[in-house]
């Protein structure tokens, strides 16, 4: 008798840990998801591309074995529901690497963008003093559109920024910038070349 009583204790035991056991873990399910999309509001594709990519990655493998398992008569989602925890703090990372990000653009934006101003100054003023030969004057011309290409980008940029997208931005001024450089550069070395002093 005492054996029976045992016997259907354990039964009992057992049934309810494998019930505890084969629930669908939804509460962090959602959590996930909700750090996810937290993360997407934050521009992390964009910032942090491929840190949001393989938060991404691991939830859909974590889906897959969420599948799995509900076709099994015992279902276990214990290893899923470790595996969520774990997914959950990366996502949670993700949010901190985005902001961060998000403000290292930004300010190297700022910098940028103080730093371009000048070079298109001097580059006004470079244009007066270069040498005009026939090749030289066509190839002044020719600057002379790239100057002002790079001087609308700026106010594109400038739009961007203040709209919040900074990386777009940033792109904008970084390519502005470098052919800012190199046309100053050319200039100072068609002047020299001319006899003239910089």
């Amino acid at each position: 008798m005492k054996n029976r009583i045992f016997i259907v204790v354990a039964a009992i035991a057992m049934v309810a840990f494998l019930s505890s056991c084969g629930k669908v873990p939804q509460a962090k399910i959602d959590a996930v998801t909700a750090a996810i999309d937290s993360a997407k509001a934050l521009q992390a594709d964009v910032y942090v591309p491929a840190e949001l990519a393989g938060v991404q990655d691991s939830m859909n493998v974590i889906m897959t074995a969420v599948e799995a398992q509900k076709s099994k008569l015992f279902k276990n989602f214990k290893e899923v529901s470790v595996k969520l925890d774990a997914t959950l703090a990366a996502a949670q990372a993700v949010q901190t690497s985005a902001v961060a990000k998000k403000e290292e653009v930004k300010k190297e934006l700022e910098t940028l963008m103080t730093d371009i101003k000048p070079v298109i100054e001097e580059n006004k003023k470079l244009f007066a003093r270069a040498p005009r030969g026939k090749e030289g004057a066509q190839v002044l011309e020719q600057m002379k559109t790239e100057l002002a290409t790079v001087e609308t980008t700026v106010t594109e940029a400038q739009g961007l920024y203040d709209s919040g997208k900074y990386m777009d931005a940033f792109n904008k001024v970084k390519a502005a910038k470098e052919t800012a450089d190199k046309m100053n550069a050319e200039l100072k070395d068609a002047i020299k070349k001319a006899g003239g002093r910089i």
